[in-house]
């Protein structure tokens, strides 16, 4: 690999780490309206889009490492916004009546938040991106 196209690698890497960060900082700037972190959201996104999901169902589609879920849980739980219960060895998340309302009110606007981080690319632009990522995490 010749040191052009390492640099090359390394700008692209720079270049998504901070459109990345930037992106999460926005979120948690948005999402400080509902008293939300963007993981606090990503929870509450994914438990509420599938009513009921098991502890490790939802740690495989968090954006959090699996060390974090229970501290992010345990906060949601004492907010009143998820519940947890046991069903042998399987733990049970769902959205409280509380978390269901809020659910409705901030998943439509953080959807309509995020759409707008993308308003400067076609929709040929947009398919392209997620194809181009998602053979990046087919490549690690």
């Amino acid at each position: 690999m010749s040191t052009h196209s390492k640099r090359i690698d390394l700008m692209l890497w720079f270049r998504l780490s901070r459109v990345y960060n930037q992106s999460i900082r926005l979120s948690n700037q948005h999402l400080k309206e509902w008293g939300l972190s963007a993981a606090q959201f990503d929870v509450l996104a994914q438990v509420g889009m599938n009513n009921k999901i098991s502890q490790q169902e939802l740690g495989e589609k968090l954006f959090v490492t699996k060390g974090n879920i229970t501290h992010l849980l345990q906060k949601l739980e004492r907010l009143g916004l998820i519940e947890r219960e046991q069903d042998w060895k399987t733990k049970y998340i769902s959205l409280t009546a509380k978390g269901n309302e809020l659910y409705k009110k901030v998943v439509p606007v953080q959807e309509e938040f995020q759409a707008n981080q993308f308003k400067n690319l076609t929709g040929q632009e947009k398919k392209m991106l997620n194809e181009l990522l998602k053979k990046l995490k087919e490549e690690s």
